[in-house]
This record gives C-alpha cells, structure tokens and sequence, in this order.
C-alpha cells in the first residue's frame, strides 16, 4: 500500500513539474518564405528563446498558402507579404488580418541574359511579368521611375495597370501570365527580352539584384515586407517580441550583411 501511494505521488509530482515547464514557455509558429524571410527567422531564433519562445518556422513557396494557413489558426503569423499585398489579399478574401510590424524592403529588378543595360532593350521588347495583380503597380511605378514608360497623371501607382501607361517611347509589349515563383526560370530560359522578378526569388536562386539586374527599384519603396497576424492578436507577448527581435539593432546589421543592400531592413 505504501509503494502504491509513493507511486501515485510520484506520477502526479512529474505531472506538476511537466505542466510548469509548459508554463515556463511558449511556441510561435510563424509561415515564411524560403529567403531571405525563413533566413532571418533563424536569426531571430536565438534571441526568442533566452525570452522562453520557441520560433517554429514554416517555410513556403507561394505567395497563397501562407495567408491561408493563418486564417486557419495553422500559423500565428506569418511574414512573407508586402502592405499592398496583403490589403489585396484582405479585400479579395476578407481575411481579419492585422500588420503587427514592418519589417524590410526587398526591390523588384528587371533582369535580362539578352541585353546588359535598360537603354539597350529593342523596340518592341517583350517584358514578362507575374500574374500577382499586386506587384502589377509597383512594377510600373518602378519602368516609370526608369524613364522606360509614362503612367496617366493622378493614377494610384500602387494598383496601375498596363492600361494606365500613356507614354510607351520604346514600344514594350508586356506579358503577364506567369506565377511568380516561375519568374526565375523564364529569366534562366532567356524567354522574353527582359524579367521582373521579385528579390526573395532572385536571391533563393543565387541571383544578385544589385548586380544581376539592369534595373531595380529605389529603396524608399513602399512595399514593406510586414508581420500579420490575425487581428487582435497584435498585442500577443510572442508577437511583440518576435516584432522587437525582428527590428532590432542585430537583425537589421545581419539583413545588411547578408545581402548586402539587397534586402533593406526598415527602422
């Protein structure tokens, strides 16, 4: 009978230590892309578990699944998406999404294996680009930075289309049938005279955007890659913190390092 009882409170002194050290600590399950998202994620890891966070990263190739496994409750957050983005994503699913926390810019390029430089594109060029309607402005706003087209006055450059070009000087032809995460090959392939491919792609490829590209779009961009999380959740600890680490003063040197002003951390 004594052993019995000795064994019972045995059991429940190792249920009572077990349940405190789940208290101790949580998990944050965060959807990402491969690079550079999933890459400073690692980074972050470290720092959240001195606070008691474990960082579960779940990495991605596509720009849908993220938001939809976050609508879910699969992800507490996820970090992947632009603002425009995910206020189209919003408006066309109606996702109750909240931006916890902006995080860096990575410039859109235009790529070409055909022609060294932007003056050097034909007349009549094609330009292939990803059926994300989303990065359709931002591409356009950045040609029209280049001198390459002119857009109509008062167009909201964030979701210009190619209808809305009124001064096209070298006559490109734009195609935009292509998923993004193809971009890369078409640009490999040499298909089209010249590829805008978003910089998370270029850099998982081994492509430099500083170097590689024969145009890319200036730093002050407003397409800032962001935390969402389902709203209310904003103000979770775990996602204050992960917000905090992310923008902190060793984040943002190793965003630097590592890519070398590819990746833009945002203050």
């Amino acid at each position: 009978m004594k052993k019995l009882l000795a064994g019972a409170l045995l059991s429940v002194s190792a249920l009572t230590l077990a349940a405190c050290g789940e208290e101790e600590g949580s998990k944050l399950v965060v959807g990402a892309s491969n690079t550079p998202h999933a890459v400073i994620l690692e980074e972050v890891k470290p720092i959240l578990e001195e606070q008691g966070i474990e960082l579960v990263i779940e990495s991605y190739q596509d720009y849908v699944l993220p938001n939809k496994d976050l609508d879910s409750g699969d992800l507490d957050a996820n970090y992947f998406q632009h603002i425009p983005y995910f206020e189209s994503q919003k408006a066309d699913f109606g996702y109750d999404f909240s931006n916890a926390g902006e995080i860096h810019i990575e410039p859109i390029g235009l790529y070409s294996k055909k022609y060294g430089s932007i003056e050097k594109l034909p007349e009549g060029a094609t330009i292939l680009m990803s059926n994300s309607v989303a990065d359709h402005g931002r591409i356009l706003a950045m040609l029209e930075a280049k001198g390459l087209i002119k857009l109509a006055d008062g167009v909201d450059k964030t979701k210009a289309e190619v209808k809305d070009i009124v001064e096209n000087p070298k006559n490109l032809e734009f195609d935009a049938n292509y998923e993004s995460a193809l971009m890369v090959q078409l640009y490999e392939n040499e298909e089209g005279d010249a590829v805008l491919i978003n910089s998370n792609y270029a850099i998982d490829a081994g492509i430099n955007p500083l170097e590689d590209s024969i145009a890319i779009e200036d730093s002050e961009s407003p397409y800032v890659n962001i935390i969402a999380v389902n709203s209310g959740d904003e103000d979770n600890k775990e996602i204050k913190a992960l917000v905090e680490a992310l923008k902190s003063e060793e984040i943002q040197d190793f965003i630097l390092s590592e890519w070398g002003g590819s990746v833009v951390p945002v203050k």
